[in-house]
């Protein structure tokens, strides 16, 4: 029998599989980290995996390939066919399966795609995903005398109609949502609509091309035509989703963008109302307003690294109720499964704010900062971890009161902060500052340029 293909390990990312397609990322390629995780899934004696896609044009190829290489190892499949991320983990739940894949390229361009892969409730990730490269490079494979099965399943109106029998909103809403072409297209309208929502549409036609704008919420130049909406419509409040449905941009009635970290803020104090004392996770990008804040509704704050599996595996360590990222990834334990939901998490604002006759008012008083949006340092692969690496043994960042080493640099002052962490998807280093005014903006990120140049020269900086 031939050997496996090998893929290429740039692919093997901290908490999925990456890569451009046809390039790094290819159905050969695909297929033997399918039987790498069918043999995974038969060491573990599980069964059957659920296997979804977003909409992106090599999807279904990909999906096959996944599939096959699933069978191969004697694993059953069940095809959800193409669907946001969130609907896949809930297929998961729903099918009893407990172990997905989606096939997602998530906010990267269009010719990227990736996987992300559940065994057992188990988000992979880390060792875990390294793996499966060395199952494949070793042949240490398992080739089932009998392949597995594949089937299909339709999951999303049981999706919508569990999100709709927990959600209740005081009133009905007048919102716009803007799906930037991504697979969260073909549920959202339906779902909010369903909560009683009066909705314009934006972009929900699912266009692998993403002809419109990137489906990137974090960025505020994709918001653009939402913001366009708002002002143009009786609409009063604003979702946007990511290419894959689990992250979400919120804009109020004026355009404000309320960042991910000030509605994990609104978010903590309606769970912790019912959950007094819980633990509340957020990662290192967000506001230096937000332990305070927990503090103060009676939680517990706990600040720890980026990535959706690495805040997921967190949050079943802890048993926290409720976990976010500064990305826009929420992750709800209390009344859902603990899983990021772009699309849950948006309905859970919903059910906030519309206890109130005025959503933006609630959301512009949540406490501020000057701040900046992620900002991205584009370098060749594995240069932004050697960036960040000697920053964190060489780098002297003038006036900070301490550097906190947990993700990255985050050197923390008397009036903000600065951070800057290699990315764990694309080859870039995020850096994102805030503080008590734009004079203390200014000095922070001064002092994080001469830091960054100390160690690599000539190095440009958006910023």
């Amino acid at each position: 029998m031939a050997s496996p293909f090998l893929p290429a390990a740039e692919i093997f990312k901290a908490y999925d599989i990456r890569g451009i397609v046809d390039k790094t990322l290819t159905a050969e390629a695909v297929r033997s980290i399918g039987q790498a995780l069918g043999s995974e899934a038969v060491g573990r004696g599980l069964q059957t995996v659920a296997i979804g896609r977003d909409g992106r044009l090599s999807g279904a190829e990909l999906a096959n390939a996944l599939a096959e290489g699933l069978h191969a190892a004697g694993v059953d499949t069940l095809d959800i066919g193409c669907v946001p991320t969130p609907v896949t983990y809930f297929a998961a739940h729903h099918l009893g399966a407990h172990s997905c894949v989606s096939v997602t390229g998530s906010h990267n361009p269009p010719d990227y795609n990736g996987l992300k892969m559940v065994l057992a409730g188990e988000t992979l990730f880390g060792e875990k995903i390294l793996a499966l490269r060395r199952r494949i490079a070793d042949g240490n494979l398992v080739r089932a005398a009998q392949a597995g099965k594949g089937s299909k399943a339709d999951v999303i109106d049981a999706y919508i109609t569990r999100i709709v029998g927990d959600i209740k909103l005081a009133r009905p809403m007048k919102i716009a949502i803007d799906c930037g072409n991504g697979v969260a297209g073909a549920v959202a309208p339906t779902l909010f609509r369903r909560l009683g929502c009066e909705v314009t549409e934006l972009f929900c036609e699912v266009d692998g091309r993403f002809p419109n704008h990137h489906p990137d919420p974090s960025k505020p130049e994709n918001l653009r035509d939402l913001i366009r909406a708002l002002a143009e419509t009786d609409a009063e409040l604003g979702l946007a989703f990511d290419g894959d449905g689990d992250r979400l941009g919120v804009v109020t009635k004026d355009g404000e963008i309320i960042y991910p970290d000030r509605q994990l803020m609104l978010f903590a104090a309606d769970v912790l109302e019912r959950v007094p004392g819980g633990e509340v996770i957020y990662d290192v990008k967000c506001t230096r307003n937000l332990a305070g804040w927990i503090r103060a509704k009676g939680g517990k704050p706990t600040m720890w690294n980026t990535g959706h599996a690495l805040i997921k595996a967190k949050l079943k360590e802890t048993a926290a109720p409720l976990a976010g990222e500064m990305s826009g990834h929420m992750f709800f334990k209390e009344r859902w499964y603990g899983f990021d939901d772009g699309l849950y998490a948006g309905a859970r604002l919903l059910e906030i704010l519309s206890k109130h006759c005025d959503a933006s008012k609630v959301l512009k008083s949540l406490p501020n900062a000057v701040c900046t949006p992620e900002l991205n340092i584009k370098m060749n692969e594995g240069e932004p971890f050697e960036l960040v690496r000697q920053l964190q043994e060489n780098a002297a960042f003038s006036g900070a009161s301490e550097l906190i080493t947990l993700d990255g640099v985050r050197a923390e002052y008397a009036d903000g902060f600065g951070l800057a962490r290699p990315s764990n998807t694309t080859p870039v280093v995020v850096l994102r500052f805030e503080a008590d005014d734009g004079a203390a903006l200014a000095r922070i990120q001064q002092a994080f340029r001469e830091a960054i140049h100390a160690v690599w020269p000539g190095l440009p900086l958006p910023f």
